[in-house]
């Protein structure tokens, strides 16, 4: 067996999962045998949301933010370990995601860049565990978008011969894989989801989320302002394409709302009727096919954020979660990074051009030994 750690921390600022995992020879996963959740300190939550803005000092504030990263994350590998009963010597790597704050494919110098903070060489020193981040570079450095790549590991866990399936992330920004059911891969992200349900949330009940979607539930859902949200260029763009807060953020919402603000809780419900609209509709033009769509991330326990999804997608296809799966959907993208640690070490690619853009397979990330 070959134990991996991944952890991941994303757009939606909530905290970093962590999980154990084995994978086999193929690169298949075999079982995860470990998790969990450590929420972000509200001191550096709020630090790496500020360093998504230009703002005085960044290098200063981004070499600390990355610093506490480090260090937040070291504590998670501790108790994966300890939770797992593993020694560090047993596990071959980590794979870190890191906290993107700039996510700028392709701009604006024609290379692009995108910039994961964590301090990968502290996080090594303090787990005594290889560590393996970066991961994006080296797709955006071929001419790639870097992003999404969890499709690859979607592939080799939810791909099934002969079944056209998607697999939707619904963290801070909503991506969809799509398996064609005869080794087709494809993946995009469609735009915004608990980032901005979230970030509302926060401004009008002084709450993280919508726990269920209930506050959003009881709210009417605006086809005005539904309409000005959709006007967005990024909902009509075809793949390749990945976002962010660089486009989604709160300015990005206070423009779309202007002076004629509907009641706070129908925004609410029309911000989650825009994530369910954009995610149904770039399924019905990408994949029109698809019969299953299985969901992860954060808003996988939105149950009404969920129905929604079914009453979009249509009769036709089955919506459900990865747990149906087997896959408890909060361990999902965790589990992504661990496999793509795998894959470095074992020298396979990441990537899959088909999905980024990127002018072809290339093995992703960059090692810190311990």
């Amino acid at each position: 067996m070959a134990w991996f750690i991944g952890l991941m921390s994303g757009t939606s600022l909530d905290g970093i999962d962590g999980v154990v995992a084995d994978f086999g020879a193929d690169g298949s996963l075999q079982r995860s045998v470990a998790h969990t959740h450590r929420p972000l300190a509200p001191a550096l939550a709020q630090a790496l949301l500020a360093l998504n803005r230009r703002g005085d000092d960044e290098l200063h504030r981004a070499a600390l933010a990355a610093h506490a990263l480090a260090r937040a994350h070291a504590e998670v590998v501790a108790a994966l370990l300890a939770h797992a009963g593993l020694e560090a010597a047993e596990v071959v790597a980590v794979g870190a995601h890191g906290q993107t704050v700039r996510h700028c494919p392709r701009e604006p110098d024609g290379a692009g860049y995108t910039l994961q903070l964590l301090n990968g060489a502290l996080l090594a020193e303090r787990c005594g565990i290889d560590v393996v981040c970066d991961f994006r570079s080296r797709d955006l450095a071929a001419g790639g978008e870097g992003a999404p790549l969890v499709p690859a590991f979607h592939a080799a866990t939810f791909g099934r011969a002969g079944r056209a399936r998607a697999l939707l992330n619904l963290g801070g920004i909503a991506n969809l894989t799509l398996l064609d059911g005869r080794g087709g891969v494809r993946g995009f992200d469609c735009g915004p989801a608990n980032l901005l349900l979230d970030l509302w949330c926060r401004r009008h009940r002084g709450q993280p989320f919508d726990a269920d979607g209930a506050w959003a539930a009881g709210g009417r859902v605006d086809d005005e302002l539904l309409q000005r949200l959709l006007d967005e260029p990024y909902f009509d763009r075809s793949p390749p394409k990945s976002t962010g807060r660089d486009l989604f953020d709160a300015d990005w919402l206070d423009r779309r709302l202007g002076k004629a603000t509907p009641a706070a809780q129908d925004v609410m419900a029309t911000l989650a009727e825009l994530t369910a609209l954009t995610v149904a509709r770039d399924l019905q033009r990408q994949a029109p096919g698809t019969g299953e769509l299985y969901v992860c991330g954060g808003g996988a326990y939105n149950r009404h954020l969920l129905q929604r999804l079914r009453s979009r997608v249509g009769p036709g296809v089955v919506v459900d979660t990865t747990a149906a799966e087997g896959l408890p959907p909060d361990q999902v993208e965790a589990l992504a990074f661990a496999w793509l640690a795998c894959a470095f070490v074992e020298h396979r690619p990441g990537n899959l051009p088909a999905v980024t853009g990127a002018r072809g397979e290339r093995v992703l990330g960059a090692m810190y030994p311990a």
